[in-house]
Protein backbone atom coordinates (compact mmCIF):
# COMPACT_ATOMS: atom_id res chain seq x y z
CA UNK A 1 0.00 0.00 0.00
CA UNK A 2 1.29 3.63 -1.19
CA UNK A 3 2.54 6.15 2.01
CA UNK A 4 0.47 9.02 1.29
CA UNK A 5 2.25 12.35 2.42
CA UNK A 6 0.54 15.22 4.04
CA UNK A 7 0.99 18.71 2.16
CA UNK A 8 2.28 21.13 4.12
CA UNK A 9 0.80 24.17 5.31
CA UNK A 10 1.78 27.69 5.04
CA UNK A 11 0.47 28.54 8.83
CA UNK A 12 2.35 25.60 10.44
CA UNK A 13 5.39 26.46 12.17
CA UNK A 14 8.77 25.23 10.96
CA UNK A 15 10.76 22.86 13.11
CA UNK A 16 14.16 24.06 14.31
CA UNK A 17 16.67 23.41 16.31
CA UNK A 18 16.20 24.99 19.86
CA UNK A 19 19.75 27.50 18.88
CA UNK A 20 21.26 27.68 15.82
CA UNK A 21 24.48 26.22 16.92
CA UNK A 22 22.71 22.96 17.48
CA UNK A 23 23.17 22.65 13.77
CA UNK A 24 27.05 21.80 14.49
CA UNK A 25 28.53 19.03 17.27
CA UNK A 26 29.54 20.46 20.31
CA UNK A 27 32.99 20.35 19.96
CA UNK A 28 33.04 21.46 16.44
CA UNK A 29 35.08 24.18 15.39
CA UNK A 30 32.70 26.93 14.63
CA UNK A 31 31.17 26.86 18.22
CA UNK A 32 34.59 27.19 19.83
CA UNK A 33 35.68 30.27 17.42
CA UNK A 34 32.42 32.23 18.38
CA UNK A 35 32.62 31.09 21.95
CA UNK A 36 36.33 32.47 22.40
CA UNK A 37 35.60 35.49 20.46
CA UNK A 38 32.44 36.21 22.65
CA UNK A 39 34.46 35.26 25.92
CA UNK A 40 38.07 35.26 26.00
CA UNK A 41 38.82 38.13 23.01
CA UNK A 42 38.88 42.06 23.69
CA UNK A 43 37.18 43.56 21.03
CA UNK A 44 36.83 47.10 22.01
CA UNK A 45 38.99 48.10 19.02
CA UNK A 46 36.09 47.23 17.16
CA UNK A 47 32.88 47.26 18.65
CA UNK A 48 33.68 51.04 20.00
CA UNK A 49 33.12 52.21 16.72
CA UNK A 50 29.43 50.90 16.65
CA UNK A 51 28.10 53.33 19.74
CA UNK A 52 26.44 55.82 17.42
CA UNK A 53 22.67 55.37 17.55
CA UNK A 54 21.96 56.85 14.34
CA UNK A 55 21.92 54.46 10.81
CA UNK A 56 21.01 50.84 10.56
CA UNK A 57 21.68 48.70 13.10
CA UNK A 58 24.91 47.38 12.09
CA UNK A 59 25.43 43.33 11.88
CA UNK A 60 27.20 42.10 15.45
CA UNK A 61 30.60 43.19 15.27
CA UNK A 62 31.53 39.59 17.59
CA UNK A 63 29.76 37.71 14.68
CA UNK A 64 31.38 39.58 12.15
CA UNK A 65 34.60 39.14 13.93
CA UNK A 66 34.21 35.41 14.18
CA UNK A 67 33.00 34.56 11.37
CA UNK A 68 35.92 36.05 9.34
CA UNK A 69 38.34 34.02 11.79
CA UNK A 70 36.49 31.25 11.40
CA UNK A 71 37.12 31.68 7.15
CA UNK A 72 40.94 32.10 7.60
CA UNK A 73 40.61 29.00 9.71
CA UNK A 74 38.63 26.70 6.79
CA UNK A 75 40.73 28.35 3.96
CA UNK A 76 37.79 30.74 2.93
CA UNK A 77 38.77 34.19 2.00
CA UNK A 78 37.12 36.08 -0.68
CA UNK A 79 34.28 38.08 0.31
CA UNK A 80 32.31 36.34 -2.36
CA UNK A 81 33.14 32.69 -0.95
CA UNK A 82 32.27 33.86 2.71
CA UNK A 83 29.26 34.97 1.81
CA UNK A 84 28.21 32.07 -0.55
CA UNK A 85 29.35 29.67 2.75
CA UNK A 86 26.96 31.90 4.83
CA UNK A 87 24.05 30.70 2.74
CA UNK A 88 24.68 26.94 2.06
CA UNK A 89 27.15 25.69 4.80
CA UNK A 90 25.45 24.60 8.76
CA UNK A 91 28.68 25.06 10.46
CA UNK A 92 28.54 28.82 8.74
CA UNK A 93 24.95 29.43 9.67
CA UNK A 94 25.93 28.24 13.29
CA UNK A 95 27.66 31.61 13.48
CA UNK A 96 25.23 33.98 11.60
CA UNK A 97 21.94 32.32 12.26
CA UNK A 98 19.43 32.85 9.39
CA UNK A 99 20.95 36.47 8.96
CA UNK A 100 23.71 36.11 6.33
CA UNK A 101 25.67 39.20 5.51
CA UNK A 102 26.07 40.40 1.93
CA UNK A 103 29.46 39.99 0.13
CA UNK A 104 30.07 43.66 0.03
CA UNK A 105 28.84 43.60 4.20
CA UNK A 106 32.09 41.41 4.56
CA UNK A 107 34.32 43.19 2.42
CA UNK A 108 33.70 46.68 3.94
CA UNK A 109 33.93 44.87 7.72
CA UNK A 110 37.87 43.95 6.88
CA UNK A 111 38.39 46.44 5.01
CA UNK A 112 37.55 48.39 7.97
CA UNK A 113 38.94 46.87 10.67
CA UNK A 114 41.88 45.49 9.29
CA UNK A 115 44.28 46.44 11.63
CA UNK A 116 42.37 45.80 14.42
CA UNK A 117 41.58 42.32 13.41
CA UNK A 118 45.47 42.15 12.60
CA UNK A 119 46.13 43.03 16.37
CA UNK A 120 44.27 39.99 17.20
CA UNK A 121 47.40 38.09 16.65
CA UNK A 122 48.93 38.93 20.22
CA UNK A 123 45.61 38.29 22.02
CA UNK A 124 45.49 34.40 20.43
CA UNK A 125 49.26 34.09 20.87
CA UNK A 126 48.70 34.67 24.71
CA UNK A 127 45.60 32.75 24.96
CA UNK A 128 48.25 29.98 23.53
CA UNK A 129 50.68 29.92 25.86
CA UNK A 130 48.15 30.28 28.58
CA UNK A 131 47.37 27.18 27.63
CA UNK A 132 50.04 25.46 27.47
CA UNK A 133 51.37 25.43 23.89
CA UNK A 134 53.85 27.75 23.91
CA UNK A 135 57.42 26.86 25.77
CA UNK A 136 60.36 29.16 24.04
CA UNK A 137 62.52 26.28 24.72
CA UNK A 138 63.17 26.35 20.98
CA UNK A 139 61.83 28.63 18.12
CA UNK A 140 63.07 28.66 14.51
CA UNK A 141 62.71 31.64 11.97
CA UNK A 142 61.80 30.98 8.36
CA UNK A 143 60.44 32.96 5.39
CA UNK A 144 57.95 32.16 2.36
CA UNK A 145 57.51 34.09 -0.87
CA UNK A 146 53.80 34.57 -1.18
CA UNK A 147 52.46 36.17 -4.42
CA UNK A 148 51.26 39.74 -4.06
CA UNK A 149 47.99 40.65 -5.84
CA UNK A 150 49.68 42.02 -8.61
CA UNK A 151 51.18 40.69 -11.79
CA UNK A 152 55.22 40.94 -12.44
CA UNK A 153 53.84 42.03 -16.02
CA UNK A 154 52.76 44.88 -14.96
CA UNK A 155 56.03 45.98 -14.05
CA UNK A 156 58.64 47.96 -15.97
CA UNK A 157 62.19 48.40 -15.61
CA UNK A 158 63.91 52.12 -14.51
CA UNK A 159 65.83 51.96 -17.99
CA UNK A 160 62.44 51.82 -19.85
CA UNK A 161 60.52 53.72 -17.73
CA UNK A 162 62.06 57.23 -18.88
CA UNK A 163 62.11 55.98 -23.22
CA UNK A 164 58.28 54.35 -22.79
CA UNK A 165 57.55 57.97 -21.05
CA UNK A 166 58.84 59.71 -23.81
CA UNK A 167 57.13 57.62 -26.73
CA UNK A 168 53.66 57.84 -25.13
CA UNK A 169 53.92 61.78 -24.48
CA UNK A 170 55.69 61.94 -28.09
CA UNK A 171 51.81 60.11 -29.21
CA UNK A 172 49.49 62.28 -27.27
CA UNK A 173 51.92 65.30 -28.76
CA UNK A 174 51.61 64.31 -32.03
CA UNK A 175 47.49 63.52 -32.11
CA UNK A 176 47.56 67.34 -30.41
CA UNK A 177 49.63 68.75 -33.28
CA UNK A 178 47.21 67.53 -35.87
CA UNK A 179 43.55 68.12 -33.96
CA UNK A 180 44.54 71.59 -34.06
CA UNK A 181 45.83 71.46 -37.28
CA UNK A 182 42.78 70.28 -38.45
CA UNK A 183 39.94 71.99 -36.72
CA UNK A 184 37.57 72.61 -39.36
CA UNK A 185 37.86 69.23 -41.15
CA UNK A 186 37.34 67.91 -37.20
CA UNK A 187 34.05 70.07 -36.51
CA UNK A 188 32.49 68.70 -39.54
CA UNK A 189 33.72 64.96 -38.59
CA UNK A 190 32.33 65.72 -34.85
CA UNK A 191 29.23 67.63 -35.49
CA UNK A 192 28.12 71.24 -34.38
CA UNK A 193 27.20 69.99 -31.24
CA UNK A 194 31.31 69.11 -30.22
CA UNK A 195 34.18 71.59 -30.44
CA UNK A 196 36.50 69.06 -31.69
CA UNK A 197 39.07 69.45 -28.76
CA UNK A 198 37.55 66.75 -27.33
CA UNK A 199 40.43 64.07 -26.60
CA UNK A 200 39.43 60.38 -27.33
CA UNK A 201 40.06 58.04 -24.89
CA UNK A 202 43.05 56.32 -26.14
CA UNK A 203 44.59 59.50 -26.07
CA UNK A 204 43.61 60.08 -22.11
CA UNK A 205 44.63 56.29 -21.30
CA UNK A 206 48.12 57.13 -22.76
CA UNK A 207 48.42 60.33 -20.83
CA UNK A 208 47.34 58.63 -17.54
CA UNK A 209 50.02 56.03 -17.89
CA UNK A 210 52.84 58.20 -19.11
CA UNK A 211 51.92 60.07 -16.17
CA UNK A 212 52.18 57.16 -13.81
CA UNK A 213 55.23 56.02 -15.37
CA UNK A 214 56.70 59.52 -14.42
CA UNK A 215 55.63 59.00 -11.21
CA UNK A 216 57.02 55.60 -10.63
CA UNK A 217 60.26 56.63 -11.75
CA UNK A 218 60.21 59.59 -9.23
CA UNK A 219 59.73 56.92 -6.52
CA UNK A 220 62.87 54.75 -7.76
CA UNK A 221 65.14 58.11 -7.98
CA UNK A 222 63.62 58.73 -4.22
CA UNK A 223 64.40 55.50 -3.08
CA UNK A 224 67.63 55.14 -4.39
CA UNK A 225 68.72 58.57 -2.60
CA UNK A 226 67.40 57.04 0.74
CA UNK A 227 69.12 53.94 0.19
CA UNK A 228 72.37 56.08 -0.66
CA UNK A 229 72.02 57.99 2.37
CA UNK A 230 71.23 55.00 4.74
CA UNK A 231 74.06 53.48 3.64
CA UNK A 232 76.31 56.37 3.95
CA UNK A 233 75.17 56.68 7.40
CA UNK A 234 76.30 53.50 8.68
CA UNK A 235 79.82 53.55 6.78
CA UNK A 236 80.25 56.77 8.75
CA UNK A 237 78.83 55.06 12.37
CA UNK A 238 81.28 52.18 11.51
CA UNK A 239 83.68 54.06 10.82
CA UNK A 240 83.52 55.87 14.33
CA UNK A 241 83.46 53.12 15.93
CA UNK A 242 86.24 51.49 14.09
CA UNK A 243 88.15 55.00 15.40
CA UNK A 244 87.05 54.88 18.94
CA UNK A 245 88.41 51.11 18.93
CA UNK A 246 91.61 52.14 17.54
CA UNK A 247 91.01 49.73 14.44
CA UNK A 248 91.56 50.40 10.76
CA UNK A 249 89.68 49.34 8.19
CA UNK A 250 91.36 46.86 5.99
CA UNK A 251 91.39 46.50 1.71
CA UNK A 252 90.65 49.12 -0.59
CA UNK A 253 88.44 51.83 -0.01
CA UNK A 254 84.66 50.60 -0.76
CA UNK A 255 83.19 53.34 -3.92
CA UNK A 256 80.36 55.25 -2.49
CA UNK A 257 77.02 54.09 -2.98
CA UNK A 258 75.40 55.62 -6.10
CA UNK A 259 72.17 58.12 -5.72
CA UNK A 260 70.89 57.12 -9.18
CA UNK A 261 68.67 54.14 -9.81
CA UNK A 262 70.17 50.58 -10.88
CA UNK A 263 68.86 50.63 -14.79
CA UNK A 264 67.33 47.04 -13.79
CA UNK A 265 65.60 48.52 -10.98
CA UNK A 266 61.82 47.60 -11.43
CA UNK A 267 58.36 49.30 -10.15
CA UNK A 268 54.84 47.44 -10.25
CA UNK A 269 51.76 49.85 -11.05
CA UNK A 270 49.13 47.89 -9.61
CA UNK A 271 50.73 47.23 -6.15
CA UNK A 272 53.62 49.64 -6.33
CA UNK A 273 55.12 48.15 -2.96
CA UNK A 274 55.48 44.94 -3.86
CA UNK A 275 59.02 43.13 -5.41
CA UNK A 276 60.08 40.99 -8.12
CA UNK A 277 61.22 37.91 -6.06
CA UNK A 278 62.90 34.45 -6.68
CA UNK A 279 60.69 31.58 -5.33
CA UNK A 280 60.65 28.36 -6.54
CA UNK A 281 58.26 28.98 -9.12
CA UNK A 282 60.78 30.96 -10.90
CA UNK A 283 60.63 35.13 -10.48
CA UNK A 284 57.25 36.20 -9.21
CA UNK A 285 55.94 39.31 -7.75
CA UNK A 286 55.56 39.12 -4.08
CA UNK A 287 55.93 39.93 -0.48
CA UNK A 288 58.81 38.22 1.80
CA UNK A 289 56.24 36.75 5.01
CA UNK A 290 58.29 35.57 7.62
CA UNK A 291 57.51 33.51 11.06
CA UNK A 292 59.04 32.13 14.15
CA UNK A 293 57.24 28.78 15.16
CA UNK A 294 58.04 27.32 18.91
CA UNK A 295 58.33 23.45 19.01
CA UNK A 296 56.22 22.94 22.06
CA UNK A 297 52.91 22.63 19.47
CA UNK A 298 53.90 24.61 16.19
CA UNK A 299 52.48 27.47 17.70
CA UNK A 300 53.88 30.80 15.36
CA UNK A 301 55.30 33.38 18.28
CA UNK A 302 56.19 35.76 15.91
CA UNK A 303 55.24 37.03 12.25
CA UNK A 304 55.80 39.90 9.74
CA UNK A 305 55.80 40.82 5.96
CA UNK A 306 59.19 42.60 4.44
CA UNK A 307 59.65 43.86 0.83
CA UNK A 308 63.25 42.59 0.97
CA UNK A 309 63.89 39.07 -0.80
CA UNK A 310 66.97 38.31 1.53
CA UNK A 311 65.75 37.04 5.07
CA UNK A 312 68.75 38.25 6.91
CA UNK A 313 67.35 41.71 8.33
CA UNK A 314 64.72 40.09 9.29
CA UNK A 315 66.48 37.81 12.52
CA UNK A 316 66.66 40.79 15.24
CA UNK A 317 63.45 42.03 14.55
CA UNK A 318 61.73 38.91 14.84
CA UNK A 319 63.34 37.89 17.65
CA UNK A 320 62.62 41.05 19.39
CA UNK A 321 59.44 40.88 18.18
CA UNK A 322 58.89 37.67 20.28
CA UNK A 323 59.84 39.40 23.57
CA UNK A 324 57.88 41.82 22.58
CA UNK A 325 54.55 39.43 22.24
CA UNK A 326 55.38 37.35 25.37
CA UNK A 327 57.49 39.08 27.37
CA UNK A 328 60.02 37.14 27.23
CA UNK A 329 63.03 35.55 24.91
CA UNK A 330 63.47 32.30 23.64
CA UNK A 331 66.04 30.17 24.78
CA UNK A 332 67.20 28.42 21.46
CA UNK A 333 66.99 29.96 18.39
CA UNK A 334 67.93 28.23 14.77
CA UNK A 335 67.14 29.29 11.24
CA UNK A 336 68.65 28.45 8.04
CA UNK A 337 71.64 30.20 6.22
CA UNK A 338 69.72 33.22 4.89
CA UNK A 339 69.63 34.94 8.51
CA UNK A 340 73.42 33.94 8.68
CA UNK A 341 75.83 37.01 9.04
CA UNK A 342 78.18 38.37 11.92
CA UNK A 343 76.32 40.57 12.76
CA UNK A 344 73.34 38.39 13.44
CA UNK A 345 75.08 36.19 15.44
CA UNK A 346 76.70 38.78 17.83
CA UNK A 347 72.93 40.15 18.20
CA UNK A 348 72.16 36.93 19.44
CA UNK A 349 74.82 36.61 22.15
CA UNK A 350 73.53 39.40 22.88
CA UNK A 351 70.36 38.87 24.09
CA UNK A 352 71.75 35.73 25.75
CA UNK A 353 70.08 33.07 23.10
CA UNK A 354 71.80 30.24 22.34
CA UNK A 355 71.69 30.06 18.68
CA UNK A 356 71.77 27.36 15.90
CA UNK A 357 72.05 29.09 12.26
CA UNK A 358 73.31 27.27 9.12
CA UNK A 359 76.14 28.75 7.35
CA UNK A 360 75.55 27.13 4.26
CA UNK A 361 73.96 24.28 2.43
CA UNK A 362 71.35 22.76 4.79
CA UNK A 363 72.63 19.28 3.98
CA UNK A 364 76.16 20.56 4.55
CA UNK A 365 75.24 22.21 8.21
CA UNK A 366 75.43 18.52 9.96
CA UNK A 367 77.40 16.51 7.57
CA UNK A 368 79.74 14.64 9.30
CA UNK A 369 82.01 14.42 6.74
CA UNK A 370 82.86 18.04 5.74
CA UNK A 371 85.21 19.77 3.51
CA UNK A 372 88.49 20.65 3.57
CA UNK A 373 87.89 24.15 3.73
CA UNK A 374 85.40 23.93 6.60
CA UNK A 375 87.92 22.56 9.11
CA UNK A 376 87.64 24.79 12.26
CA UNK A 377 92.03 24.81 13.41
CA UNK A 378 91.63 22.57 16.29
CA UNK A 379 88.39 21.13 15.80
CA UNK A 380 88.82 17.23 16.38
CA UNK A 381 88.93 15.06 12.99
CA UNK A 382 85.68 14.10 12.09
CA UNK A 383 86.88 10.90 10.29
CA UNK A 384 89.71 9.87 12.11
CA UNK A 385 88.80 11.19 15.02
CA UNK A 386 92.00 12.84 16.25
CA UNK A 387 93.07 16.70 16.21
CA UNK A 388 94.53 17.97 12.96
CA UNK A 389 98.40 19.50 13.64
CA UNK A 390 96.96 22.94 14.73
CA UNK A 391 98.98 26.25 14.03
CA UNK A 392 101.22 27.20 16.61
CA UNK A 393 99.82 30.61 16.68
CA UNK A 394 96.77 31.44 14.56
CA UNK A 395 96.37 34.96 12.80
CA UNK A 396 93.31 35.47 14.52
CA UNK A 397 90.31 33.87 16.59
CA UNK A 398 87.99 31.92 14.49
CA UNK A 399 85.16 34.38 13.59
CA UNK A 400 81.57 33.75 14.74
CA UNK A 401 80.19 32.36 11.61
CA UNK A 402 83.27 29.73 11.83
CA UNK A 403 82.43 29.48 15.42
CA UNK A 404 79.04 28.41 14.64
CA UNK A 405 79.84 25.99 11.38
CA UNK A 406 81.56 24.30 14.38
CA UNK A 407 79.25 23.59 16.66
CA UNK A 408 76.87 22.29 14.28
CA UNK A 409 78.96 19.70 13.38
CA UNK A 410 80.30 19.35 16.88
CA UNK A 411 76.15 18.44 17.50
CA UNK A 412 75.38 16.36 14.26
CA UNK A 413 72.75 15.26 13.50
CA UNK A 414 71.76 15.48 17.43
CA UNK A 415 71.94 19.13 17.47
CA UNK A 416 68.56 21.28 17.86
CA UNK A 417 69.61 22.78 14.39
CA UNK A 418 66.96 19.13 12.95
CA UNK A 419 64.42 21.04 14.77
CA UNK A 420 65.07 24.01 12.08
CA UNK A 421 63.08 21.79 9.17
CA UNK A 422 60.32 20.66 11.70
CA UNK A 423 59.21 23.61 12.79
CA UNK A 424 58.17 26.77 10.26
CA UNK A 425 58.38 24.44 6.98
CA UNK A 426 55.19 22.08 8.05
CA UNK A 427 53.45 25.26 8.96
CA UNK A 428 53.84 27.37 5.65
CA UNK A 429 52.61 23.99 3.98
CA UNK A 430 49.53 23.87 6.39
CA UNK A 431 49.36 27.43 5.16
CA UNK A 432 49.56 27.41 1.58
CA UNK A 433 48.34 23.93 0.80
CA UNK A 434 46.36 23.03 3.42
CA UNK A 435 44.45 26.18 3.72
CA UNK A 436 45.41 27.61 0.42
CA UNK A 437 46.63 31.09 1.21
CA UNK A 438 49.30 31.46 -1.67
CA UNK A 439 48.23 34.94 -3.02
CA UNK A 440 47.30 38.32 -0.37
CA UNK A 441 44.50 39.41 -1.42
CA UNK A 442 45.05 43.34 -0.71
CA UNK A 443 47.38 45.30 -2.20
CA UNK A 444 50.07 47.93 -0.20
CA UNK A 445 52.06 47.08 2.37
CA UNK A 446 50.36 47.96 5.38
CA UNK A 447 47.05 45.77 4.27
CA UNK A 448 49.80 42.96 3.49
CA UNK A 449 51.02 43.17 7.01
CA UNK A 450 47.36 42.79 8.63
CA UNK A 451 46.25 40.26 6.26
CA UNK A 452 48.94 37.62 6.76
CA UNK A 453 48.62 38.44 10.83
CA UNK A 454 44.88 37.28 10.41
CA UNK A 455 46.48 34.24 8.55
CA UNK A 456 48.88 33.59 10.93
CA UNK A 457 46.03 33.95 14.13
CA UNK A 458 43.96 31.66 12.28
CA UNK A 459 47.09 29.33 12.13
CA UNK A 460 46.90 29.29 16.17
CA UNK A 461 43.41 29.78 16.56
CA UNK A 462 43.17 26.36 15.19
CA UNK A 463 46.11 24.58 16.92
CA UNK A 464 44.48 26.24 20.51
CA UNK A 465 41.28 24.45 19.43
CA UNK A 466 42.91 21.05 18.95
CA UNK A 467 45.13 21.74 22.28
CA UNK A 468 41.77 22.74 24.58
CA UNK A 469 40.33 19.58 22.58
CA UNK A 470 42.81 17.47 23.74
CA UNK A 471 42.58 18.93 27.42
CA UNK A 472 39.06 18.19 27.74
CA UNK A 473 39.53 14.88 26.90
CA UNK A 474 42.15 13.79 28.56
CA UNK A 475 40.04 15.02 31.64
CA UNK A 476 36.96 13.18 30.91
CA UNK A 477 39.40 10.04 30.46
CA UNK A 478 40.83 11.01 33.78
Amino acid sequence: MSKTFRPWKIDEPLLLPAMVQDFVAADHLARFVLSLVRGEIDLAAITASYDSDRGQPPFDPVMMTALLLYSYCCGIYASRRIAKACRERVDFMSIVGFDAPDFRTVSEFRRRHLKALGALFRQILQLCETAGLVKLGHVALDGTKIKANASKHKAMSYERMEKRAAELEAEVAKWLAVAEATDAAEDKLYGADKTGEEMPDWVADKKRRAERIRKAKAELEAEAKASAEAKLKAAAEAQRQREAEGRKKSGRQAAPPSTTPDPKAQKNFTDPQSRIMKSKDGFVQAYNAQIAVDSQAQIIVAQDVTQSAVDSGQLVPMTDAIETNLGRKPEQLSADAGYCSEANLEALENRGIDGYVATGRARDAVDDKGSDDDDVPGAPNPVSGSKPQAEPKPAAAPTRVEAMRAKLKAGGHASPYRLRKQLPEPVFGQIKQARGFRQFLLRGFDNIRAEWAIVCTAHNLLKLAQGWTLSAARLQAT
